[in-house]
Formats: C-alpha cells, sequence, structure tokens
C-alpha cells in the first residue's frame, strides 16, 4: 500500500480517492459477482447433472471402492509413505484412463519429465492423451488445464506447489490451502476429476493441515511394507460411496495388480503342526480376511521380561497377559513374550483378541492348535469374550474357507464366553 498526496496524471494535489478493487483469481478468473449464476440460489430439482456421471479407472475393483468411478470436478487425495507406491499406482490410472479417449493431465512439482516418461514406459502407460508437466508452480498448471481441459487432473504433490497468491515456503498452511483452493475451484469450473497427492508423517497421518482432508471428497490412504510385495489401499472418506473399504495391491514390475481374492492372502505358508500360531477371521472395512497370529513364549534369564508386538499396540498385548495371569492363574514372571501378526498386517480390531490369546497359550504349553481352527472376539478384563462386529459376515466367510472349529464369542450359535472355556476346549485344561 502506497500513500500518495499528489495525482500522477493531472498533478493536482489532494484529488485522489481511496477505493478497494477486486483480487482476481488465480489463473485470470474473474472474481465472482451478485450476477453470477453460481452465487444465486436454485432449486435443487432444477440444477443440471448433465457432465457430472461417473466414468472408469480402468481398475474395476478401484471403482467398486469409490462408488462409481471418477466423478466430474470430484477431489481425491491420495497420501502414502515415500515410496509406497501413489506415483506408481496414480500413473498407471492416468495411463488407463487416456487409453480410454480422455485427456488426462499429470502434473508433478517432484519428479522430471525424463523420470515421468520412464515409468509411464515401465508401466506400459503411454498414450497420446496423457499429458505431463513438471512445476513448482500451481498457475503453470492452471494455464495448462485452462488451454485444453482435462477430464483427470493429477497432481503430485500438493505440499510441493506454490501460489503467487500465498507467502512463505512450500508446504506451509497458507500454500497448502492456497493451491487446493485454487486447484479445487478450477477443477469444479472444468468439471475435470482432480487427484491429489499428500505426503504423510512418520505416523502415517497426512502431513500438514486437516483442512484438505474436509476439502476433498474422497480420502484414500495406501499403506504396506516397502519390503513386502502387498499394499493396502483403505478408504477413509468417500461422499460417492461406502466408506472405510479396503483394497489389497500386488506391487509388480509391471506396476500395481489387484488381488481378487485376498481372504487368505496373508496366511502364506503357515505349518499347523506348529505350537504359537492362530488363524483370526478379522474384518478390514467390509472385507473379511484370514490372518495369522504368532506368539512365542520362552524362557528368560532377565531380571524383566521382555514383551514385544508387531501388527499391534503392545499395550494390547500387556493387557491380555495381565487378563491371563488373573483370570487362569499363570505365571508369565519367568518368561519373554513376543507376539505378532503374520503377512505384515497391522489390525487394529478388537477381533483380534482371542486368537492372539489363543496363540499365547498354545505356545506357553507347546500345544498346537487344531490345523482348521479359527478364532475371533473381544476379550475384556474380566476374562469374558465379548461378540465383535460383523459376526454373520465373518461366520460365513469361516465356513466358505473351510475352517473347522470356528470359535467365537456368539454363545447361541455354539461360541464360548470365557477365556477359561477356552482353554477347557483348545487345550482341555481347567
Amino acid at each position: 500500500m502506497q500513500w500518495r498526496g499528489q495525482c500522477p496524471n493531472c498533478h493536482e494535489w489532494n484529488t485522489l480517492q481511496a477505493a478497494v478493487q477486486p483480487k482476481s483469481a488465480p489463473g485470470g478468473n474473474r472474481p465472482r459477482t451478485a450476477t453470477d449464476s453460481s452465487s444465486r440460489p436454485i432449486a435443487l430439482r432444477d440444477v443440471e447433472d448433465a457432465g457430472h456421471a461417473p466414468y472408469g479407472s480402468g481398475l474395476k475393483a478401484l471403482d467398486r471402492v469409490l462408488g462409481k468411478g471418477l466423478v466430474p470436478g470430484a477431489a481425491i487425495l491420495v497420501g502414502g509413505e515415500p515410496g509406497i507406491g501413489k506415483s506408481t499406482m496414480l500413473l498407471q490410472v492416468a495411463g488407463l484412463v487416456a487409453a480410454q479417449g480422455r485427456r488426462v493431465l499429470y502434473a508433478s512439482g517432484e519428479e522430471s519429465l525424463p523420470q515421468i516418461k520412464g515409468r509411464a514406459e515401465r508401466l506400459g502407460m503411454l498414450d497420446h492423451n496423457l499429458m505431463a508437466i513438471a512445476t513448482s508452480r500451481v498457475e503453470d498448471v492452471l494455464e495448462a488445464a485452462n488451454a485444453a481441459p482435462p477430464a483427470l487432473l493429477v497432481v503430485d504433490s500438493v505440499q510441493t506447489l506454490t501460489s503467487l497468491e500465498a507467502d512463505g515456503l512450500p508446504g506451509n498452511v497458507s500454500q497448502v490451502r492456497a493451491v487446493a483452493t485454487t486447484l479445487l475451484e478450477a477443477c469444479r469450473r472444468l468439471s475435470c476429476t482432480l487427484i491429489l497427492v499428500g505426503h504423510v508423517t512418520k505416523d502415517g497421518v497426512l502431513a500438514g493441515p486437516r483442512l484438505l482432508e474436509h476439502m476433498v471428497d474422497t480420502v484414500i490412504s495406501l499403506e504396506g511394507d516397502r519390503r513386502q510385495m502387498f499394499r493396502l489401499l483403505r478408504v477413509f472418506k468417500n461422499r460417492f460411496g461406502p466408506n472405510e473399504e479396503l483394497l489389497v495391491f500386488r506391487m509388480e514390475a509391471s506396476g500395481m495388480q489387484i488381488v481378487d481374492d485376498p481372504s487368505t492372502f496373508f496366511l502364506g505358508q503357515r505349518d499347523p503342526s506348529l505350537s504359537g500360531t492362530a488363524v483370526v477371521m478379522a474384518v478390514d472395512g467390509q472385507r473379511p480376511l484370514a490372518v495369522e497370529v504368532q506368539a512365542l513364549v520362552s524362557r528368560t534369564f532377565l531380571s524383566i521380561p521382555r514383551r514385544a508386538a508387531l501388527g499391534f499396540d503392545v499395550a494390547r498385548l500387556h493387557l491380555l497377559l495381565a487378563v491371563l495371569e488373573k483370570r487362569l492363574k499363570l505365571n508369565f514372571g519367568q518368561v519373554d513374550i513376543y507376539a505378532k501378526v503374520g503377512g505384515g498386517m497391522k489390525l487394529s480390531e478388537p477381533g483380534l483378541d482371542l486368537a492372539l490369546v489363543a496363540a499365547v497359550l498354545s505356545s506357553y504349553y507347546d500345544v498346537p492348535l487344531p490345523e482348521k481352527s479359527v478364532l475371533w472376539g473381544e476379550v475384556d478384563l474380566n476374562g469374558q469374550v465379548r461378540p465383535v462386529s460383523a459376526q454373520d459376515l465373518r461366520l460365513t466367510q469361516a465356513r466358505r474357507l473351510g475352517f473347522d472349529p470356528i470359535v467365537h464369542p456368539a454363545v447361541e450359535q455354539g461360541g464360548i464366553s470365557t477365556i477359561a472355556a477356552l482353554q477347557q476346549k483348545l487345550f482341555h485344561r481347567k
């Protein structure tokens, strides 16, 4: 802001008047006025939905998880650790959409164009409809989108772009807000689908302000161990379909391949004759998964026994061990106890408790469980086994896979009610 006493044109004094001039929107868009049709209320029944019909991403399983596919004008936020496969999956989706004859713009602020081309060649996704731009300025992305409006715009990532309308370094609150708002408004105006890539912290939470999760229509998280070949795609928010959905991908040289039936994918080549292993019928989202739970109870020579857990919260292990000591009169003071979820899975659902208890007792007594046994249920502090959600779904899936015996908390369906009953049924001990 500058203060002037003399007019620079007529050179007269005290003739200037202050006036507020509206700021132009990024990309040269004019500001909205009271005459804009988009700013006036309209009856919902009169709203035209032409041009907003969903289209396929090229992956039928992904379309099912998203609802009906990619919706024009919608925004999708994809989060995940570095190197987990976000760029590979999105470039694969971009190539499949371009192969349908739709124009796709892939904007990257992290990679150069030769790097993007090299990965696209490896995936076999080179298409004349797949356009790419390497820039760190959101204005360049808008200029390219306005010149030739795409059906799909992929931005990798939102934390690497900067806007002239905001101050600060890339990735701070003001820059992320300005970049995201600019891209969202442009894509809604152009009726194109927007996919934003977001970085995550070491705890797996989306980095930066949480405002991105509120601004977008769908939030997707790509998880997994980079040393493993599988990836888990979770849907945490979806305005066009179900929430808490799960997809399992297998990382291959040709890209991300969907595992059609992941029910027993995480069991692997297990040996049921060994003690300390149990199978839990877990439910992640709306998908039942048979996952192996392992436990090792060994004699310790330390003054304080060790307790370790992989794939679930270690506090959960401490709680269950305290319940076993109290209710079953067991002494774990002279043993180390290690427990993990097989296959690199991470489980947080309460149905894991009963299988974990069975695995610990199996290793403690050195007695293997029945070969085709499966368990699920929540164990409370009184040693009672509580029912968990999706009981019928778990039971149906366990019967389909041929598990027997099926140990669960529903007493009216032949289940058990306490961990003492579990010990009696599987290990014949009182």
